[in-house]
């Protein structure tokens, strides 16, 4: 059928369709309210250089020179800010800072980019929490941005950097107040919506063809012509 074909269906499926519609509409509408909000945190911190640089002053007594290895690498802070984002991503990380099991905390940590080999915004991490509860959403921010230094510091002290030359952790964007994400509950009612509105529309055929199979039959069974219905509206 083609789409006038189906107008013509809704028109005389009138008493089929606005039921079955006005179902999907209330059925929607209690999606979304069933759908918890989520309240979003973020917080932004910088790497930046110590006072007196990665190496230390020339010590003849020490026959290597003394450095923090993540900050003298090629690309220096970017690359020691990618590989703490990695390591705030683990899956371990959000549960061992206290948010609850079962995926109603989303913890994101990022480098302001989707992709990690994008050094383009430079030594940021960008943390992000959504959760059900405001509270627990800054507050899981505000404990990944001191879990970042603590991971920050083991690393240093792994790779035997000297105590001065460890990297300076700054808030640039300091834990900001948890505000309602409402896309999760407006996407579960559009999904809701348009499941309704298809089963209306297969209401409404469903209903033509019994229609038809019932003039069918009593025109079999009386002998008169079968009536025909316009495949088009006017």
């Amino acid at each position: 059928m083609d789409f006038w074909s189906t107008i013509g269906v809704l028109f005389r499926r009138w008493y089929v369709v606005l039921p079955a519609f006005a179902l999907a509409v209330f059925v929607s509408l209690a999606v979304y309210r069933t759908v918890p909000v989520q309240y979003a945190s973020n917080a932004v911190i910088a790497l930046t250089l110590p006072k007196n640089g990665g190496v230390l002053p020339y010590n003849p007594k020490e026959p290597n020179p003394e450095l923090n290895p993540l900050i003298v690498t090629e690309r220096g802070l970017t690359a020691t800010a990618s590989i703490l984002i990695a390591a705030l991503n683990s899956p371990d990380v959000a549960t061992d800072l206290g948010a609850p099991p079962g995926g109603a905390v989303e913890l994101s940590v990022n480098n302001g980019s989707s992709n990690l080999e994008a050094m383009a915004n430079g030594p940021l991490v960008y943390i992000e929490v959504e959760s059900p509860s405001p509270d627990l959403s800054r507050e899981l921010v505000q404990r990944v941005s001191a879990r970042a230094r603590v991971e920050l510091r083991e690393r240093e002290m792994q790779v035997a950097a000297p105590a001065t030359t460890y990297i300076v952790v700054t808030d640039v964007v300091a834990p900001t107040a948890p505000e309602p994400r409402l896309a999760r509950k407006s996407r579960a009612m559009v999904v809701a919506l348009a499941l309704g509105g298809m089963a209306a529309l297969t209401s409404a055929y469903a209903a033509e063809s019994f229609a038809l199979a019932r003039r069918r039959r009593v025109a079999k069974d009386t002998g008169l012509p079968e009536v025909v219905m316009p495949e088009r509206v006017p």
